[in-house]
């Protein structure tokens, strides 16, 4: 289900600094380069794609959008055979059923005023796309979540929704937003997204962060953690995502390593202790066999050094 906000929608940002000072408001640090594209979505009124490797934070953009302006976030995850009545509407066709058989038994047998009666606006059943833009609904923030798993042909679909801001439903009519949701689309790039998508969108690449803003999430998102281990487990992964290894670390994968050296009362990083926590940083075994052991080692007396 959407959240719903707790009071009415909060104004746009007039400014960079200002989505910026947003942004951050809610948690996420975000470079100038993002800030300035999301002002530049936000104020003209364009969908936002943000394309880049999982665990860089590109879903949490809309959610703390949806946060500090106080809209409704609706979210729609994308998956592989997903079809119009999972992302967009659904016919209730029980309740249209019955509907049918109360008006026959009422004696009402004009089949087109049957046909009418069941395709009002009281048998649709909302599913995201259409909550979003639905009229009678406060504002939202459309998150539509990895694009690249959605089948291509559901691009096409999607055209109306992010050029207009409106869905036609055939037996029904047009639905128009009244007012225009902020649309947020991301992609890990499994597949390339159609250029017809691409068109409709501003264009952000959200990148691994470098060390001061990586430290500066780690402040906000694990603020328990001292800083010294904050500073070498920064330091750590910083070196980490320069080896050929098959799945490098997101900054999720940064937060929850900090978290838990904390929960086990730890102060600083000790080949061991790495050791021991791999799995909380890296997903596949393959991965974590590569760096055991010596190389662990080696990154440690790296990062402690980096650190200091």
């Amino acid at each position: 289900m959407p959240e719903l906000p707790t009071s009415s929608a909060a104004q746009l940002p007039s400014s960079v600094e200002e989505t910026s000072a947003l942004l951050a408001g809610q948690g996420y640090i975000a470079d100038r380069e993002l800030a300035t594209t999301a002002h530049l979505a936000l104020s003209m009124g364009r969908p936002l794609l943000l394309e880049g490797e999982p665990g860089t934070g590109k879903t949490e953009i809309a959610k703390v959008l949806a946060s500090g302006l106080n809209r409704r976030l609706v979210r729609l995850q994308c998956y592989d055979g997903m079809d119009l009545s999972a992302a967009a509407y659904e016919w209730d066709h029980a309740r249209q059923l019955m509907a049918i058989r109360l008006a026959e038994a009422a004696g009402e047998t004009d089949r087109d005023v049957l046909a009418q009666d069941i395709y009002a606006r009281e048998f649709l059943q909302t599913r995201p796309l259409l909550s979003a833009i639905d009229p009678d609904q406060p504002p939202a923030v459309l998150l539509i979540d990895e694009l690249d798993r959605a089948d291509e042909p559901f691009e096409a679909f999607l055209l109306e929704v992010l050029a207009d801001f409106q869905l036609t439903v055939p037996e029904y009519g047009t639905i128009r937003a009244k007012t225009r949701p902020v649309v947020v689309l991301t992609s890990n790039r499994t597949r390339e997204v159609h250029d017809a998508i691409r068109r409709r969108c501003l264009y952000h690449w959200v990148d691994y962060p470098n060390t001061a803003r990586e430290r500066a999430i780690l402040a906000v998102k694990a603020p328990a953690v001292p800083e010294k281990l904050s500073a070498q487990v920064v330091a750590f992964v910083q070196r980490l995502r320069t080896a050929d290894i098959f799945k490098l670390p997101g900054v999720a994968e940064t937060i929850d390593w900090a978290n838990a050296l904390n929960y086990l009362n730890e102060h600083e990083l000790t080949p061991e202790t790495v050791n021991e926590t791999l799995g909380v940083l890296l997903k596949y075994q393959d991965d974590i066999a590569k760096v055991r052991g010596a190389e662990a080692a080696r990154l440690v007396s790296e990062a402690a050094a980096d650190a200091a």
